[in-house]
């Protein structure tokens, strides 16, 4: 008997009943899957010749038509955690034959770019896709110590299982849910909880990303039940401090920081629906679930594991194709849940975005005029629970304002250091490291 050949196994890119069915909505109504293939296929056929796409369309719904072209385009998404120009150079040095796909005018990233097209409406869809399952859909990349984005392959046949158990987990595979996003579409919990959940639950999602309360509601108002808020701590805190009424939820997903249990139950009890956090990596993608209001454990997605190796917590199974070492302190409860008791001191989580304490001293090292420098991360701020960034560094000859700005070319600007400090010397101890109680000093001593 033959094997079968790969395009047997070969996997939808929608799961959509009916292709009349809505993918997103907008002010003015429903767009269906039909319309959406239709739209991807066109814009397809325009791309240029370059494998690899930069898609920095901030439209949640032309980011998904831009990602399902790149796929029939045979072209692999690249999906950095920001778009400054170091990061854009260190892309082109990945990916030379990378072109840009914007939706916003003028835009500055110094690569091919592709403007997003007028699309009048169509719906010669033609068949749903099939993707093989060790198809490369996007390289995403972390901040590596030596100032070098580090890549990760994301591969559709384990985005597709790691997604739909997400779905499974939140009760959304029973009936489509509607969803509105507070999260960009390139962030990796983006990504996942917006765009690949909707094409992979049969489900829908708000084209635009709000960030205001007000545009929040506005959205939540536009879409039908079941709704869906998929949020962040941040975006959380912000939509309750402005008192304005929100429509009937049936779910809040959060991510990106944890939440405490507090928080969880007012939540909870405010808007009268279940809130479910998702813990995740860029590296493994998500990997557990909590009822936060119920419980500090996480629950691991099936097949999922957890192995503890010299006490750093590795994880494999499930969607993770290859054991992963986590980058948080975790403690393993029972097979398939944990607790989770903070980052590893060189983590840094600043507004839900990621980056690691030696990728900003490398930035920081490598501007001309540094001689010295290190970033800092004091103790929270228990008036506002927020730790602030610090920088202290030596650079004779070098004021406030330009270096500010060599940083702002190099880093995100949630990570620009507040305070940034300056030194004769830094408190190096032999080996060359800086203690933090040597570093503390320093700062409580008042460099000038």
């Amino acid at each position: 008997m033959m094997s079968p050949t790969p395009e047997a196994h070969a996997l939808p890119l929608l799961a959509h009943a009916s292709l009349e069915a809505p993918l997103a909505w907008r002010a003015d109504g429903p767009i269906s899957a039909a319309r959406f293939l239709a739209d991807a296929r066109r814009v397809a056929a325009l791309m240029p010749a370059g494998g690899h796409v930069l898609n920095v369309c901030a439209d949640r719904y032309r980011f998904t038509v831009g990602l399902a072209a790149s796929l029939l385009a045979g072209k692999v998404s690249l999906l950095p955690s920001t778009h400054t120009p170091e990061t854009v150079r260190q892309l082109r040095h990945f990916a030379p034959d990378a072109f840009c796909l914007t939706d916003s005018f003028p835009c500055d990233i110094a690569l091919l770019q592709m403007a997003w097209p007028e699309l009048a409406p169509a719906e010669d869809a033609g068949p749903v896709p099939t993707l093989p399952p060790d198809r490369l859909v996007a390289w995403v990349f972390t901040s590596g110590s030596t100032g070098a984005p580090v890549p990760h392959a994301k591969r559709w046949g384990a985005l597709v299982k790691n997604v739909r158990a997400e779905a499974e987990r939140l009760g959304m595979l029973v009936h489509p849910h509607a969803l509105v996003g507070t999260v960009p579409a390139q962030h990796m919990y983006g990504f996942e909880s917006t765009v690949l959940i909707s094409l992979l639950a049969g489900g829908s999602f708000w084209g635009a990303r709000p960030f205001y309360p007000a545009d929040i509601v506005a959205a939540l108002e536009a879409i039908p039940s079941p709704r869906v808020l998929v949020t962040t701590p941040f975006h959380l805190r912000t939509l309750f401090s402005a008192e304005l009424p929100v429509p009937p939820l049936d779910l809040l997903v959060s991510a990106t920081a944890p939440l405490s249990a507090n928080l969880a139950v007012d939540v909870e009890t405010r808007l009268g629906c279940p809130l479910i956090e998702i813990y995740g990596c860029t590296e493994t993608g998500q990997t557990a679930t909590r009822r936060t209001a119920l419980t500090a454990e996480w629950q691991l997605f099936p097949g999922v594991r957890l192995s503890m190796e010299d006490g750093r917590a590795i994880a494999h199974g499930g969607h993770v194709e290859a054991p992963t070492p986590l980058t948080d302190v975790v403690e393993p409860t029972a097979a398939d849940r944990f607790l989770l008791h903070g980052r590893t001191a060189d983590l840094v989580n600043v507004a839900g975005k990621r980056t690691s304490l030696g990728f900003l001293n490398h930035q920081l090292n490598a501007i001309p005029g540094v001689v010295d420098g290190s970033f800092f991360l004091p103790d929270e701020d228990d008036s506002d629970g927020i730790a602030r960034l610090t920088a202290v560094v030596v650079a004779p000859g070098l004021d406030r304002s330009h270096l500010l700005a060599a940083l702002r070319e190099r880093i995100d600007p949630v990570f620009l250091p507040r305070p940034l400090l300056f030194a004769d010397a830094l408190p190096r101890n032999a080996t060359g490291k800086l203690p933090r109680a040597a570093l503390a000093a320093l700062l409580g001593g008042g460099a000038a």
